[in-house]
């Protein structure tokens, strides 16, 4: 059991990275990480709405939707769900949280159409885990608990990625840079080398 969490874990944050290896989730990324404090803040929100969504789509595909033999509308129904719920942190982050609501801007309701928070939506309801963490969690069938640590160590890879790239946007910015790879050129510099450096987690037979 104690292995088959850890492989979950490693792959959620590092060699499956949402951002970095799997590519979804870069419009928060580029748009919100130039603040390491608001690249934190995005990435909790985002953790957050992933775990409540699974939480929730989990049980409507397992128990409604497949024995309705309607799963096919299973994307719509995820959009509408995890629609309702960025609007619910929405307002909450607006009544608690001004100053971080002013900051995040667009950028939060963005979270609606946030491609890897339906992605985790997804991925947590193969019958197992092999599309997941590779052959080596072939065994490890998947059920609500497995996909709620799978839905929270995304959201925490998701954060790790958003923290590092505001911090590295943040040292970037006191440096004497070319005036030709200044702002979103020299974003793309750095996420293609963290990228490369997360790839290298793939690479780890487990």
């Amino acid at each position: 059991m104690f292995t088959n969490i850890l492989l979950i874990v490693i792959a959620a944050v590092f060699s499956q990275n949402f951002i970095l290896v799997k590519f979804l989730g870069i419009c928060p990324f580029l748009g919100v990480s130039k603040r390491t404090s608001n690249a934190l803040s995005m990435g909790l929100a985002v953790t957050l709405v992933m775990v409540i969504a699974t939480l929730v789509t989990w049980p409507l595909y397992t128990y409604v939707l497949v024995p309705l033999e309607i799963e096919y509308l299973e994307i719509i129904f995820f959009i509408f769900i995890i629609a309702a719920l960025v609007q619910m942190l929405e307002k909450l982050i607006q009544k608690f949280f001004p100053a971080l609501y002013n900051t995040m801007g667009i950028y939060l309701p963005l979270i609606t159409t946030n491609c890897a928070i339906l992605g985790v939506a997804e991925l947590v309801l193969t019958p197992d885990l092999t599309s997941i963490i590779g052959s080596a969690g072939a065994d490890i069938m998947m059920n609500l608990g497995f996909a709620l640590l799978y839905a929270l160590f995304a959201g925490v890879g998701f954060t790790l990625a958003m923290v590092l790239m505001g911090g590295v946007r943040e040292r970037v910015e006191k440096l004497p840079v070319a005036k030709c790879a200044k702002g979103f050129p020299i974003t793309m510099i750095i996420a293609s080398f963290m990228a490369m450096a997360f790839y290298v987690f793939t690479l780890i037979a487990f």
